[in-house]
């Protein structure tokens, strides 16, 4: 079939004039002078959408549009198949789509009129936008770069890429590493391709509602029609080689692909995809090189588009960085070109299925015994803490553990730019900062979660990382009657935090000067809790430093307890906390086991 396919265009416009087009597909829709439609008006982008065929019918193709492109009503990113009685509407015009039948390249095709002059004239407007700032914000995406998702059909990323694609994703068995998976084997690719296509084709006749579809009603509808196929494939010729192959060819079309053994593999905490064909690991805290590969850069990009785009999260050209989340609460951070100049990479931090308490970190030597007894003190007086710490250092475990301490008849309020926190506690509102929508607006930051946190009555207030202006707001909530709130950040020492954070509440252009910040510091935090990795990969809390006041203009810290990498001992500070003063201390024990260690 080498014909090309043409599809009939009925155009309504504003003013009421009618024009009916017979155009060939692609066929790129816009203002530009390379779009094979033209439809000059300042509501319709340079390249404003995209029609295509895909496997079952006609689709279109949102390119990141300010206006949009909506479809009976609703504005889409990728929708198909179009039927005839849908209504697609680009700014001041309105489309009906009629695919006619197949058109064979020996047949001579019809000629593919213009909008008559008159009418394209009628559509300009007095405002000439082709200079105006609106004109850079329209998404210049190139057509044959195309790979927008439709969110009202979670598999139709599958269904339209290409075939040279669909193979891409080289996973192996639930059972077995992919460094052992015989089907993995380059000289297997093809074999994995074409079972891959035809897989993709069966679902297509079949006309499943794919989007009404569990992820494990469609992961057993993909094995069974893989096992048909395997059928008439002869090489396939043991009952091992089959079961493997089933798994492997249905997660290729209905998974993460090759992510998917590295996610179950326990012995793995962080993903790292440099490119398509160069994988890193870490195991227990050591990076290692794995053999598994994706076979291009496009397949790095449609798992992306996977997990980023169920959970509202946009990814293109025009917004190239994005951060997002796993279903098991692993964290992704991707990143694309043009910003990533070899290709799409991407990051996953995963997180432990079973939930570690502070006896873990004991037991794991992470953490001395008397020092998790400090802590769980910390918690149950209400002091404000804040874990510092290098990326990768455990931060956010440790904020979980002292999460989990808090007693279960308070209010917790948690605030992520991507939901990571899962702290086990009974009375826990989760937030979540949402970024730029299409249109550049509907932003909601940290910041703005704070303020609006501190009007739900919480007990409690934890934010997942200060990292900007509202390292101030925090501040303000620890001091106006939320005591026992929780954060982190990125730094080496206790003494790295503290002007950190002054940096952070400068960001905010508050003008407050330096003085009052420090005071403000010092009246808010209390507790300080330093965690750190290794070289050798073991994590652990290396000190817990308390703020005791300012003193001639400067903060002041004293360690209570540290960790000594000579010794590899824990060593607690002769002087006790401060606030020991709110404790009994004639019959507490723990106080009690504090003095007796000095």
């Amino acid at each position: 079939m080498g014909g090309s396919v043409v599809i009939i265009l009925d155009i309504h416009f504003e003013d009421g004039q009618f024009v009916s087009e017979r155009r060939c597909l692609p066929l790129l829709v816009g203002r530009g002078e390379e779009c094979g439609l033209r439809l000059k008006n300042w509501r319709i982008a340079k390249e404003h959408f995209l029609l295509r065929r895909g496997v079952d019918g006609v689709y279109i193709d949102d390119l990141g549009s300010l206006a949009g492109t909506r479809v009976n009503g609703r504005r889409i990113t990728r929708y198909g198949p179009v039927k005839s009685v849908d209504t697609c509407i680009a700014g001041p015009c309105k489309l009906n789509i009629t695919e006619t039948p197949f058109v064979s390249k020996h047949q001579s095709e019809p000629e593919t009129p213009s909008i008559p002059t008159e009418v394209a004239e009628s559509l300009d407007t007095a405002i000439d936008v082709s200079d105006s700032p609106l004109s850079g914000i329209h998404n210049q995406l190139s057509v044959s770069n195309v790979e927008l998702q439709d969110l009202t059909d979670p598999f139709d990323t599958f269904k339209k890429l290409p075939v040279s694609n669909v193979h891409d994703q080289q996973l192996s068995s639930l059972s077995s590493s992919a460094d052992d998976t015989e089907w993995l084997q380059p000289q297997h690719i093809d074999i994995r391709q074409s079972l891959h296509a035809a897989l993709i084709e069966a679902l297509d006749l079949r006309r499943h509602d794919v989007s009404a579809l569990s992820d494990r009603a469609l992961r057993q509808e993909a094995e069974k029609c893989v096992a048909e196929l395997i059928n008439t494939r002869p090489e396939i010729d043991t009952e091992a080689k089959r079961r493997e192959l089933i798994t492997l060819v249905s997660a290729e079309a209905v998974g993460l692909g090759v992510l998917e053994s590295l996610l179950d593999d326990p012995s793995i905490s962080e993903i790292m995809v440099n490119k398509f064909d160069l994988i890193y690991v870490e195991r227990y805290g050591k990076i290692e090189r794995h053999q598994a590969t994706f076979s291009c850069d496009m397949a790095v990009r449609s798992i992306i588009d996977r997990i980023a785009i169920p959970l509202g999260r946009r990814i293109d050209e025009s917004s190239p960085m994005v951060d997002a989340r796993l279903k098991d609460g692993s964290r992704l951070n991707a990143v694309i070109p043009p910003v990533a100049l070899h290709g799409a990479c991407l990051t996953i931090r995963k997180f432990a299925k079973n939930r570690l308490t502070m006896g873990d970190l004991v037991t794991r030597g992470s953490l001395d015994p008397l020092m998790a007894e400090l802590l769980k003190v910390c918690i149950d007086l209400r002091l404000n803490m804040i874990v510092s710490g290098g990326t990768g250092s455990g931060k956010t475990t440790l904020l979980n553990i002292l999460g989990q301490s808090i007693r279960p008849d308070q209010r917790i309020v948690t605030i992520e730019d991507s939901a990571e926190l899962q702290i086990q506690h009974p009375h826990v509102i989760s937030l979540e900062a949402r970024p730029v929508n299409t249109e550049g607006s509907g932003q909601i930051t940290i910041r703005d979660l704070v303020r609006n946190a501190m009007r739900m009555r919480p007990d409690r207030i934890i934010v997942g990382e200060v990292r900007g202006a509202e390292a101030l707001d925090m501040l303000i909530a620890m001091n106006t009657g939320h005591e026992g709130s929780l954060t982190t950040l990125h730094a080496n020492s206790p003494r790295d935090a503290l002007a950190r954070i002054e940096t952070l509440v400068l960001m905010a252009n508050a003008g407050l000067p330096l003085q009052a910040i420090r005071e403000q510091v010092s009246s808010a935090v209390d507790i300080i809790v330093q965690q750190s990795r290794l070289a050798c990969g073991r994590r652990l809390v290396t000190s817990v430093a308390e703020i005791t006041g300012t003193e001639s203009g400067v903060v002041q810290l004293q360690v209570l307890a540290n960790f000594d990498p000579h010794t590899e001992t824990f060593n607690l500070n002769p002087l006790p906390p401060s606030f020991f003063e709110r404790l009994d201390t004639q019959n507490n024990p723990f106080v009690k086991r504090w003095f007796s260690k000095q």
